[in-house]
């Protein structure tokens, strides 16, 4: 973890961005308005990165949760992470979470979560998206949007108010801040213009 933190403290100073190692309530609570940051309790944020990129205020971070469960006799705790990159564009939208497709997720479509059907059968398969505007789904995933995301199967997308974030599987690590950078600044540029006027 030292090494971890010495190589975000590296990265930091040469892009001119601030960084902290500490646990942050503070940051968690700021972006609880994403779902995937209001899951279980015990919620922080750590190793964050704050800077600009392109331009564009942006973060990095690594999310901690925690859930428990009981069976009556004994009591567990699991703790889980993963990595947060983000950043805030031009004009505030409504909720659109778009993630790999899976088994969990098409549980909960039988359920009744809405999801969003694209004409791409192929992205359909791969990606589940939901919005409750759905216009705006098919504007955000438009053919060039679409065509870049399938050569990127493993995207995990939240976007609320100005706010554009990525989400990793995992702890966020160092040589992966830069990427996952590129990787929006990229996002952004497939959403169409006409969503970013009047």
């Amino acid at each position: 973890e030292k090494e971890r933190q010495e190589k975000f403290r590296a990265w930091a100073g040469n892009h001119h961005w601030k960084y902290a190692k500490e646990r942050s309530k503070a940051t968690a609570q700021e972006y609880s308005f994403l779902d995937r940051l209001r899951q279980g309790h015990s919620r922080y944020a750590f190793n964050v990165l704050d800077g600009e990129w392109d331009g564009r205020e942006a973060k990095a971070f690594t999310y901690h949760y925690a859930t428990t469960s009981s069976n009556g006799k004994t009591t567990t705790t699991h703790h889980w992470h993963f990595g947060v990159v983000l950043i805030r564009i031009e004009k505030e939208f409504p909720e659109l979470c778009l993630h790999p497709e899976s088994l969990l997720h098409k549980l909960g479509q039988i359920l009744g979560r809405s999801e969003v059907d694209f004409e791409s059968i192929e992205f359909s398969k791969k990606f589940e998206v939901r919005c409750k505007d759905k216009k705006l789904a098919f504007d955000f995933c438009n053919t060039g949007m679409m065509e870049y995301l399938l050569q990127h199967p493993d995207t995990a997308i939240e976007m609320e108010g100005n706010v554009l974030a990525v989400y990793d599987s995992h702890r966020l690590e160092p040589h992966e801040v830069e990427p996952y950078l590129e990787h929006l600044g990229k996002i952004r540029s497939l959403m169409p213009d006409y969503l970013f006027r009047a």
